[in-house]
């Protein structure tokens, strides 16, 4: 039976989290576990998970199993703008049937919290406090990259988030696809501005291709990616509420923006 119109206007939207999808078995346990610290947070909270590709499930099954005239917030599990979030998530909330609210939050990225876990993932690595004031070290924020000229906005903006996080020091931006200057070319960068430790920051959600092949090119240590990080758990729930206390209106005019860029 389909509920009445003030039982679906006064429901808690449902969390969707959205991944890319990835072929390595452990990107899929680290996105169910990191949705696990979700709901260890947030309580009661309906959180589901959806894939653009690759795996299952995938969004657009995702977005069907859910009641009819369930409200849903999907949330990218994506560090920046670029097709995804501009595209293939506007045209599946736009297929859901009979209006249902479903809105669009930010991309994770850039945000302080994430640069609160990449600092920490890289202090697991090895990184000390004192690294970065002894004029030898350098980061890589490696991520994976885009043709989308607002995705590498985002990551050099992350990238100088981090840099603060870190005391000052130098933080390059690279890219494992699409886009210049890959890790190695970012490495020898450094190098060459005198920096001789360099680390790879990990900047990506969960293990795959991309971040395998970012960490062999680190000529000191590599930190993993972002995975289960508590501040990841707080930035999702952080965008849902930030999506969800967007005017109606705005939040339309918002899908539009998106789905013409």
């Amino acid at each position: 039976m389909l509920p009445s119109a003030t039982a679906s206007a006064t429901a808690r939207p449902a969390l969707v989290a959205v991944a890319h999808g990835s072929r390595d078995p452990r990107a899929v346990r680290t996105v169910t576990a990191l949705l696990d610290r979700v709901r260890e947070l947030r309580p009661g909270l309906d959180v589901r998970l959806g894939h653009i590709e690759l795996n299952e499930p995938l969004l657009g099954d995702t977005l069907a199993a859910l009641p009819d005239g369930t409200p849903a917030v999907l949330v990218p599990l994506l560090l920046s703008r670029g097709y995804h979030v501009k595209h293939d998530l506007p045209q599946a909330a736009a297929a859901m049937p009979g209006g249902a609210d479903v809105r669009i939050a930010r991309p994770l990225g850039p945000h302080p919290l994430l640069a609160e876990a990449l600092a920490d993932r890289l202090a697991e690595a090895g990184w000390r406090r004192g690294d970065g004031t002894s004029g030898s070290a350098g980061v890589v924020l490696a991520s994976a990259g885009s043709r989308d000229p607002d995705s590498a906005e985002d990551t050099r903006r992350m990238a100088g988030m981090l840099a603060e996080r870190l005391g000052g020091v130098p933080v390059v931006a690279a890219y494992a696809s699409a886009l210049a200057p890959t890790v190695p070319a970012a490495v020898k960068a450094l190098e060459a501005r005198g920096r001789h430790r360099i680390a790879v920051a990990s900047y990506f959600a969960a293990p795959g291709l991309f971040a395998t092949r970012s960490a062999a090119a680190a000529p000191w240590i590599a930190a993993e990616p972002l995975g289960t990080h508590p501040a990841l758990a707080r930035l999702l729930l952080h965008r849902y509420d930030e999506a969800q206390a967007l005017p109606r209106a705005a939040q339309a005019a918002r899908r539009l923006e998106l789905s013409a860029a």
